[in-house]
């Protein structure tokens, strides 16, 4: 077996399961899931139709780069969003299909990273999204945690990294919308990541998979190839992109997304991709550009965000310490006390999960970023993520508060 499998750390839900065994929540009360992103609302009547329409394409094999009609789906719906030219980006040499982010960020690393070098290193925020972790491990490379930048939780200080620490990089994860914080990289985030890649000669990956999902409708985040056009750099060198449908369109089991970006970096991933042999079934192109072609069921996902984020806010805003997020969706507070112990005892007394920070967070120079602090996905039903709300907001005010700790 492969000896670097040895290396992976359990997955933040398993460590989540293995937390809450043996301890059961009372029977008046339905449980509630705020612990994993898996969106809820309800997936786009067109996209379903126009993948019930194709339903046949399952009888074919799917080519790994996709279809022509799907990478111009995908190329316009970029240059739209990221205000970028024809020129700029080309559907045919600078975006490739994938099944999912997930999927994509791991093999991608897997491309990327030379194992010929025996100091191989793949950097990233802390907290992350853990796959960053095990395909770093699993492609030879030693996980590099970047410390966490003073007054903005979720992205990375990159003044505190010395050059010593950049040595053998190859490879950056960087996620904007941030999971779990929400916070977002701005321009002068974006030069200094730039010129930092240029300087040790890594590749960015750029996590987008939150990208569409924001409070403010006139004010959508940056991303890495509207900053690399902004900044005067083209051909997106050395940098490429991670969209995918799960949060923008709310259909995780679709599986389906795409990466973006330097045509040259994407050449080497389709050839590492077709001997993986993931590529996405001909109904699920037919969908995907569906999707990707239309705004208005995505507009309406954020505003079913919004409208939570409202209410829950309202409920928590005077017993946890949080904010608004600037993308994404999920609260990221401060809990007084163990975070592992909030989350058991909250499922325990009220039947809500919530995620521990520290389970999503590695020990740094100053400990655990993500420890104290408690990861809740908003993404259940308006009347459901209200109620837990409103449990929460009990348990904290008449448990948690009033317990020894």
């Amino acid at each position: 077996m492969n000896p670097d499998l040895g290396k992976l750390q359990p997955y933040p839900f398993e460590r989540l399961a293995a937390l809450f065994n043996g301890v059961t929540p009372p029977e008046s009360v339905r449980t509630i899931a705020l612990h994993i992103g898996e969106p809820a609302h309800p997936a786009p009547q067109t996209v379903m139709d126009t993948l019930w329409a194709h339903r046949d394409g399952f009888s074919k094999y799917p080519k790994t780069a996709g279809e022509p009609w799907l990478r111009d789906a995908m190329a316009a719906w970029l240059r739209r969003r990221y205000g970028l030219s024809a020129q700029d980006l080309e559907a045919s040499t600078g975006v490739l299909p994938v099944n999912g982010s997930r999927e994509a960020l791991f093999s991608f690393t897997q491309a990327v990273v030379s194992r010929a070098s025996e100091q191989a290193c793949v950097a990233m925020p802390n907290p992350f999204y853990q796959i960053y972790e095990g395909a770093a491990l699993l492609a030879g490379a030693t996980p590099l945690y970047l410390p966490e930048c003073a007054g903005r939780p979720g992205l990375p200080d990159i003044a505190a990294v010395t050059d010593a620490d950049w040595q053998g990089c190859q490879l950056l994860f960087v996620c904007s919308p941030a999971n779990p914080s929400g916070a977002v990289l701005d321009i002068d985030d974006w030069r200094a990541l730039l010129r930092l890649a240029d300087t040790h000669g890594f590749v960015i990956a750029s996590d987008e998979c939150y990208s569409e999902l924001y409070p403010d409708e006139s004010a959508p985040p940056m991303g890495v190839l509207s900053a690399c056009k902004a900044l005067g750099r083209e051909g997106f060198r050395n940098c490429v992109a991670f969209h995918s449908l799960s949060k923008r369109s709310s259909l995780p089991g679709l599986r389906s997304g795409m990466v973006s970006g330097d045509a040259s970096l994407l050449k080497e991933f389709l050839l590492y991709r077709t001997y993986h042999g993931c590529a996405m079934p001909l109904p699920h192109q037919h969908a995907s550009a569906a999707a990707w072609s239309d705004e208005t069921h995505v507009i309406a996902n954020r505003e079913l965000y919004r409208r939570k984020f409202a209410a829950v806010t309202t409920e928590l805003r005077d017993c946890l310490d949080m904010r608004i997020p600037e993308g994404g969706f999920y609260l990221w507070p401060r809990v007084e006390g163990d975070d592992t112990v909030f989350a058991r005892e909250l499922w325990r007394r009220e039947g809500v999960s919530v995620l521990p920070g520290s389970f999503l967070g590695r020990e740094g120079r100053t400990g655990n970023p993500g420890s104290g602090r408690v990861r809740i996905a908003l993404v259940g039903g308006f009347d459901e993520t209200v109620e837990a709300a409103r449990r929460i907001r009990r348990f904290v005010t008449s448990t948690w508060n009033q317990s020894p700790r």
